[in-house]
Protein backbone atom coordinates (compact mmCIF):
# COMPACT_ATOMS: atom_id res chain seq x y z
CA UNK A 1 0.00 0.00 0.00
CA UNK A 2 1.32 3.42 -0.98
CA UNK A 3 2.27 5.58 1.98
CA UNK A 4 0.04 8.58 2.47
CA UNK A 5 1.66 11.78 3.66
CA UNK A 6 0.20 15.21 4.35
CA UNK A 7 1.61 18.48 5.63
CA UNK A 8 0.42 19.45 9.09
CA UNK A 9 -0.57 22.81 7.68
CA UNK A 10 -2.95 21.34 5.11
CA UNK A 11 -4.51 19.14 7.81
CA UNK A 12 -5.03 22.19 10.01
CA UNK A 13 -6.66 24.07 7.15
CA UNK A 14 -8.98 21.17 6.29
CA UNK A 15 -10.08 20.73 9.93
CA UNK A 16 -10.38 24.42 10.67
CA UNK A 17 -7.87 23.98 13.51
CA UNK A 18 -5.40 26.41 15.02
CA UNK A 19 -1.91 25.23 14.12
CA UNK A 20 0.75 25.54 16.80
CA UNK A 21 3.92 24.16 15.30
CA UNK A 22 5.61 23.43 11.99
CA UNK A 23 3.18 23.69 9.05
CA UNK A 24 5.61 21.67 6.87
CA UNK A 25 5.71 18.72 9.28
CA UNK A 26 5.03 15.51 7.34
CA UNK A 27 2.22 13.34 8.76
CA UNK A 28 2.03 9.73 7.55
CA UNK A 29 -0.44 8.11 9.94
CA UNK A 30 -2.92 8.32 12.78
CA UNK A 31 -2.62 6.51 16.13
CA UNK A 32 -3.46 6.67 19.84
CA UNK A 33 -1.34 8.72 22.23
CA UNK A 34 0.15 5.51 23.64
CA UNK A 35 0.98 3.85 20.32
CA UNK A 36 1.86 6.80 18.07
CA UNK A 37 5.39 7.28 16.82
CA UNK A 38 7.28 9.87 14.77
CA UNK A 39 5.37 10.96 11.70
CA UNK A 40 2.01 10.10 13.21
CA UNK A 41 -0.70 12.38 14.56
CA UNK A 42 -2.81 11.55 17.60
CA UNK A 43 -5.71 13.14 19.47
CA UNK A 44 -6.90 13.79 23.01
CA UNK A 45 -10.67 13.89 23.45
CA UNK A 46 -11.27 11.94 26.67
CA UNK A 47 -9.71 13.56 29.77
CA UNK A 48 -8.92 10.14 31.20
CA UNK A 49 -6.20 9.78 28.54
CA UNK A 50 -4.51 13.09 29.39
CA UNK A 51 -1.94 11.16 31.44
CA UNK A 52 -0.42 9.88 28.18
CA UNK A 53 0.05 13.32 26.65
CA UNK A 54 3.43 14.09 28.24
CA UNK A 55 4.97 10.78 27.12
CA UNK A 56 3.49 10.47 23.63
CA UNK A 57 5.90 10.04 20.73
CA UNK A 58 3.39 11.43 18.22
CA UNK A 59 4.67 14.20 15.99
CA UNK A 60 1.45 16.15 16.52
CA UNK A 61 -1.72 15.98 18.61
CA UNK A 62 -5.26 17.19 18.02
CA UNK A 63 -6.64 18.58 21.28
CA UNK A 64 -8.83 21.20 22.92
CA UNK A 65 -7.65 24.68 23.99
CA UNK A 66 -7.85 23.60 27.65
CA UNK A 67 -5.47 20.67 27.08
CA UNK A 68 -3.02 22.59 24.87
CA UNK A 69 -1.03 23.99 27.78
CA UNK A 70 0.15 20.48 28.71
CA UNK A 71 1.21 19.46 25.20
CA UNK A 72 4.95 19.40 24.42
CA UNK A 73 4.69 18.60 20.72
CA UNK A 74 3.22 20.27 17.65
CA UNK A 75 -0.54 20.53 17.92
CA UNK A 76 -3.82 21.28 16.21
CA UNK A 77 -6.22 23.04 18.56
CA UNK A 78 -9.95 22.41 18.11
CA UNK A 79 -13.01 22.89 20.30
CA UNK A 80 -14.09 19.36 19.34
CA UNK A 81 -10.93 17.27 18.90
CA UNK A 82 -12.90 14.02 18.57
CA UNK A 83 -14.68 15.41 15.52
CA UNK A 84 -11.31 16.43 14.12
CA UNK A 85 -10.05 12.88 14.61
CA UNK A 86 -13.20 11.49 12.97
CA UNK A 87 -12.76 13.64 9.88
CA UNK A 88 -9.03 12.96 9.62
CA UNK A 89 -9.51 9.19 9.98
CA UNK A 90 -10.85 9.03 6.41
CA UNK A 91 -7.57 10.40 5.09
CA UNK A 92 -5.78 7.26 6.24
CA UNK A 93 -8.53 4.68 5.67
CA UNK A 94 -6.86 1.56 4.15
CA UNK A 95 -10.12 0.21 2.68
CA UNK A 96 -9.77 -0.53 -1.05
CA UNK A 97 -11.11 2.16 -3.36
CA UNK A 98 -13.95 0.78 -5.46
CA UNK A 99 -13.71 1.16 -9.23
CA UNK A 100 -16.82 1.69 -11.38
CA UNK A 101 -18.05 -1.35 -13.21
CA UNK A 102 -19.98 -4.59 -12.86
CA UNK A 103 -18.31 -7.90 -12.03
CA UNK A 104 -19.01 -10.59 -14.66
CA UNK A 105 -20.58 -12.90 -12.05
CA UNK A 106 -23.19 -10.33 -11.00
CA UNK A 107 -26.79 -11.00 -12.07
CA UNK A 108 -28.66 -7.84 -13.03
CA UNK A 109 -32.22 -7.90 -14.32
CA UNK A 110 -32.54 -6.17 -17.70
CA UNK A 111 -35.21 -3.82 -16.30
CA UNK A 112 -32.91 -2.59 -13.48
CA UNK A 113 -31.18 0.78 -13.79
CA UNK A 114 -27.53 0.92 -12.72
CA UNK A 115 -25.48 4.11 -13.04
CA UNK A 116 -22.26 3.85 -15.02
CA UNK A 117 -20.30 5.13 -12.01
CA UNK A 118 -21.62 2.38 -9.69
CA UNK A 119 -19.48 -0.56 -8.59
CA UNK A 120 -21.28 -3.93 -8.54
CA UNK A 121 -19.25 -6.70 -6.92
CA UNK A 122 -19.01 -10.45 -7.47
CA UNK A 123 -22.21 -12.52 -7.25
CA UNK A 124 -24.42 -9.51 -6.56
CA UNK A 125 -28.08 -9.92 -7.54
CA UNK A 126 -30.05 -6.87 -8.66
CA UNK A 127 -33.74 -7.65 -9.22
CA UNK A 128 -36.28 -6.19 -11.60
CA UNK A 129 -36.83 -2.42 -11.75
CA UNK A 130 -34.26 -1.68 -9.05
CA UNK A 131 -32.52 1.71 -9.43
CA UNK A 132 -28.91 2.24 -8.38
CA UNK A 133 -27.60 5.79 -8.59
CA UNK A 134 -24.13 7.31 -9.11
CA UNK A 135 -21.11 6.12 -7.14
CA UNK A 136 -22.99 3.39 -5.28
CA UNK A 137 -20.81 0.46 -4.19
CA UNK A 138 -22.43 -2.95 -3.69
CA UNK A 139 -20.23 -5.62 -2.13
CA UNK A 140 -19.94 -9.27 -3.06
CA UNK A 141 -22.94 -11.53 -2.54
CA UNK A 142 -25.43 -8.76 -1.75
CA UNK A 143 -29.03 -8.98 -2.94
CA UNK A 144 -30.98 -5.93 -4.10
CA UNK A 145 -34.68 -6.74 -4.32
CA UNK A 146 -37.25 -5.71 -6.87
CA UNK A 147 -37.99 -1.99 -7.19
CA UNK A 148 -35.39 -0.95 -4.60
CA UNK A 149 -33.92 2.54 -4.89
CA UNK A 150 -30.37 3.25 -3.70
CA UNK A 151 -29.21 6.87 -3.54
CA UNK A 152 -25.87 8.16 -4.78
CA UNK A 153 -22.62 7.59 -2.85
CA UNK A 154 -24.12 4.81 -0.74
CA UNK A 155 -21.84 1.92 0.17
CA UNK A 156 -23.26 -1.57 0.73
CA UNK A 157 -20.83 -4.10 2.16
CA UNK A 158 -20.74 -7.80 1.21
CA UNK A 159 -23.75 -10.03 2.00
CA UNK A 160 -26.31 -7.32 2.63
CA UNK A 161 -29.92 -8.10 1.69
CA UNK A 162 -32.46 -5.51 0.63
CA UNK A 163 -35.93 -7.01 0.19
CA UNK A 164 -38.31 -5.59 -2.40
CA UNK A 165 -39.29 -1.90 -2.48
CA UNK A 166 -36.66 -0.71 0.00
CA UNK A 167 -35.61 2.93 -0.37
CA UNK A 168 -32.07 3.87 0.68
CA UNK A 169 -31.02 7.52 0.72
CA UNK A 170 -27.74 9.13 -0.27
CA UNK A 171 -24.37 8.48 1.42
CA UNK A 172 -25.68 5.57 3.48
CA UNK A 173 -23.42 2.84 4.83
CA UNK A 174 -24.80 -0.69 5.27
CA UNK A 175 -22.49 -3.25 6.88
CA UNK A 176 -22.26 -6.97 6.17
CA UNK A 177 -25.16 -9.19 7.17
CA UNK A 178 -27.68 -6.36 7.44
CA UNK A 179 -31.18 -7.28 6.29
CA UNK A 180 -33.40 -4.37 5.32
CA UNK A 181 -37.07 -4.96 4.53
CA UNK A 182 -37.53 -8.40 6.03
CA UNK A 183 -41.11 -9.31 6.92
CA UNK A 184 -42.34 -8.00 10.25
CA UNK A 185 -43.48 -10.37 12.99
CA UNK A 186 -47.21 -10.20 12.20
CA UNK A 187 -49.65 -13.02 12.95
CA UNK A 188 -53.33 -13.35 13.82
CA UNK A 189 -54.39 -15.99 16.32
CA UNK A 190 -57.43 -18.19 15.91
CA UNK A 191 -58.04 -20.87 18.55
CA UNK A 192 -54.35 -21.17 19.32
CA UNK A 193 -53.22 -21.28 15.70
CA UNK A 194 -51.14 -18.42 14.24
CA UNK A 195 -51.95 -17.09 10.76
CA UNK A 196 -49.39 -15.02 8.92
CA UNK A 197 -50.19 -11.41 7.95
CA UNK A 198 -48.72 -10.13 4.69
CA UNK A 199 -46.41 -7.17 5.28
CA UNK A 200 -47.43 -4.55 2.72
CA UNK A 201 -45.27 -1.55 3.70
CA UNK A 202 -41.71 -0.64 2.84
CA UNK A 203 -38.53 0.39 4.64
CA UNK A 204 -37.36 3.92 3.89
CA UNK A 205 -33.87 4.99 4.97
CA UNK A 206 -33.01 8.70 4.87
CA UNK A 207 -29.69 10.20 3.85
CA UNK A 208 -26.45 9.50 5.77
CA UNK A 209 -27.88 6.48 7.59
CA UNK A 210 -25.50 3.80 8.91
CA UNK A 211 -26.71 0.26 9.61
CA UNK A 212 -24.41 -2.12 11.49
CA UNK A 213 -23.51 -5.74 10.80
CA UNK A 214 -26.35 -8.26 11.21
CA UNK A 215 -28.88 -5.57 12.06
CA UNK A 216 -32.41 -6.17 10.78
CA UNK A 217 -35.07 -3.62 9.91
CA UNK A 218 -38.53 -5.05 9.21
CA UNK A 219 -40.81 -3.67 6.54
CA UNK A 220 -44.08 -2.06 7.57
CA UNK A 221 -47.27 -4.06 7.91
CA UNK A 222 -49.33 -1.38 6.14
CA UNK A 223 -47.44 1.92 6.46
CA UNK A 224 -43.67 2.18 6.04
CA UNK A 225 -40.90 1.65 8.54
CA UNK A 226 -38.97 4.93 8.43
CA UNK A 227 -35.39 5.64 9.52
CA UNK A 228 -34.61 9.36 9.51
CA UNK A 229 -31.64 11.25 8.12
CA UNK A 230 -28.32 10.73 9.88
CA UNK A 231 -29.50 7.84 12.07
CA UNK A 232 -26.68 5.53 13.24
CA UNK A 233 -27.50 1.91 14.12
CA UNK A 234 -24.86 -0.41 15.61
CA UNK A 235 -24.55 -4.16 15.08
CA UNK A 236 -27.19 -6.74 16.03
CA UNK A 237 -30.12 -4.32 16.37
CA UNK A 238 -33.73 -5.31 15.69
CA UNK A 239 -36.12 -2.66 14.39
CA UNK A 240 -39.67 -4.02 14.08
CA UNK A 241 -42.35 -3.13 11.55
CA UNK A 242 -43.79 0.39 11.35
CA UNK A 243 -41.17 1.89 13.68
CA UNK A 244 -40.21 5.50 13.00
CA UNK A 245 -36.79 6.75 14.17
CA UNK A 246 -36.20 10.50 14.10
CA UNK A 247 -33.26 12.27 12.48
CA UNK A 248 -29.77 11.89 13.97
CA UNK A 249 -30.66 9.35 16.64
CA UNK A 250 -28.06 6.68 17.51
CA UNK A 251 -28.43 3.19 18.96
CA UNK A 252 -25.73 0.87 20.33
CA UNK A 253 -25.56 -2.88 19.79
CA UNK A 254 -28.43 -5.25 20.66
CA UNK A 255 -31.11 -2.58 21.00
CA UNK A 256 -34.59 -3.89 20.23
CA UNK A 257 -37.50 -1.68 19.18
CA UNK A 258 -40.95 -3.31 19.05
CA UNK A 259 -43.51 -2.55 16.39
CA UNK A 260 -45.20 0.80 15.70
CA UNK A 261 -43.08 2.74 18.18
CA UNK A 262 -42.02 6.27 17.29
CA UNK A 263 -38.59 7.45 18.39
CA UNK A 264 -37.81 11.17 18.39
CA UNK A 265 -34.86 13.06 16.95
CA UNK A 266 -31.38 13.14 18.50
CA UNK A 267 -32.09 10.20 20.82
CA UNK A 268 -29.26 7.97 22.08
CA UNK A 269 -29.98 4.40 23.22
CA UNK A 270 -27.34 2.45 25.13
CA UNK A 271 -26.52 -1.17 24.36
CA UNK A 272 -29.18 -3.87 24.90
CA UNK A 273 -31.91 -1.32 25.57
CA UNK A 274 -35.43 -2.39 24.72
CA UNK A 275 -38.54 -0.38 23.84
CA UNK A 276 -42.00 -1.95 23.87
CA UNK A 277 -44.43 -1.50 21.00
CA UNK A 278 -46.86 1.31 20.16
CA UNK A 279 -45.00 3.89 22.27
CA UNK A 280 -43.95 7.48 21.67
CA UNK A 281 -40.45 8.58 22.70
CA UNK A 282 -39.70 12.32 22.76
CA UNK A 283 -36.73 14.05 21.12
CA UNK A 284 -33.39 14.11 22.98
CA UNK A 285 -34.07 11.02 25.10
CA UNK A 286 -30.98 9.12 26.32
CA UNK A 287 -31.42 5.52 27.52
CA UNK A 288 -28.53 4.05 29.50
CA UNK A 289 -27.47 0.47 28.74
CA UNK A 290 -30.01 -2.33 29.24
CA UNK A 291 -32.87 0.06 29.95
CA UNK A 292 -36.36 -1.35 29.31
CA UNK A 293 -39.04 1.16 28.28
CA UNK A 294 -42.66 0.04 28.72
CA UNK A 295 -44.46 3.39 28.56
CA UNK A 296 -44.36 6.65 26.62
CA UNK A 297 -41.52 9.08 27.35
CA UNK A 298 -42.77 12.61 26.74
CA UNK A 299 -39.89 14.69 28.12
CA UNK A 300 -36.22 14.80 27.04
CA UNK A 301 -33.62 13.53 29.48
CA UNK A 302 -31.65 10.50 30.64
CA UNK A 303 -33.63 7.39 31.60
CA UNK A 304 -32.49 4.12 33.20
CA UNK A 305 -33.94 0.88 34.51
CA UNK A 306 -32.59 -2.31 36.01
CA UNK A 307 -30.13 -2.67 38.85
CA UNK A 308 -26.35 -2.55 39.03
CA UNK A 309 -24.16 -5.58 39.51
CA UNK A 310 -23.87 -6.97 43.03
CA UNK A 311 -22.78 -10.22 44.65
CA UNK A 312 -25.22 -13.01 43.95
CA UNK A 313 -26.00 -13.32 47.66
CA UNK A 314 -26.96 -9.64 47.98
CA UNK A 315 -28.81 -9.63 44.67
CA UNK A 316 -31.00 -12.57 45.77
CA UNK A 317 -31.88 -10.75 48.98
CA UNK A 318 -32.80 -7.62 47.06
CA UNK A 319 -34.87 -9.63 44.57
CA UNK A 320 -36.96 -10.99 47.46
CA UNK A 321 -37.48 -7.46 48.78
CA UNK A 322 -38.49 -6.26 45.34
CA UNK A 323 -41.29 -8.84 45.24
CA UNK A 324 -42.49 -7.51 48.60
CA UNK A 325 -42.70 -3.86 47.48
CA UNK A 326 -46.42 -3.94 46.65
CA UNK A 327 -47.33 -5.40 50.04
CA UNK A 328 -45.08 -2.87 51.77
CA UNK A 329 -46.67 -0.01 49.84
CA UNK A 330 -50.16 -1.16 50.90
CA UNK A 331 -49.10 -1.36 54.53
CA UNK A 332 -47.57 2.13 54.31
CA UNK A 333 -50.83 3.56 52.93
CA UNK A 334 -52.79 1.95 55.77
CA UNK A 335 -50.41 3.48 58.33
CA UNK A 336 -50.74 6.90 56.69
CA UNK A 337 -54.53 6.68 56.87
CA UNK A 338 -54.39 5.79 60.56
CA UNK A 339 -52.01 8.70 61.26
CA UNK A 340 -54.25 11.10 59.35
CA UNK A 341 -57.29 9.87 61.29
Amino acid sequence: MTERAYRLGEIAEALGAELRGDSELRITGLATLQAAGPGQISFLANPSYAKYLAQTRASAVILSPAAAKDCRTDMLVLDNPYLGYARLSHWFDPAPVAEPGTHPTAVIDPSASVADTACIGPHVVVAAQARIEDNVVIGAGSVIGARCRIGRDTRIHPRVTLAHDVVVGQRCHLLSGAVIGSDGFGFANERGVWHRIAQLGRVVLGDDVEVGANTTIDRGALDDTVIGNGVKLDNLIQIAHNVHIGDHSAMAAKVGIAGSTRIGRHCVFGGASGVAGHLDIADHVHLTGMTLVTGDIREPGVYSSGTGTDTNRQWRKNAVRFRQLDALARRLKELEKKLEG
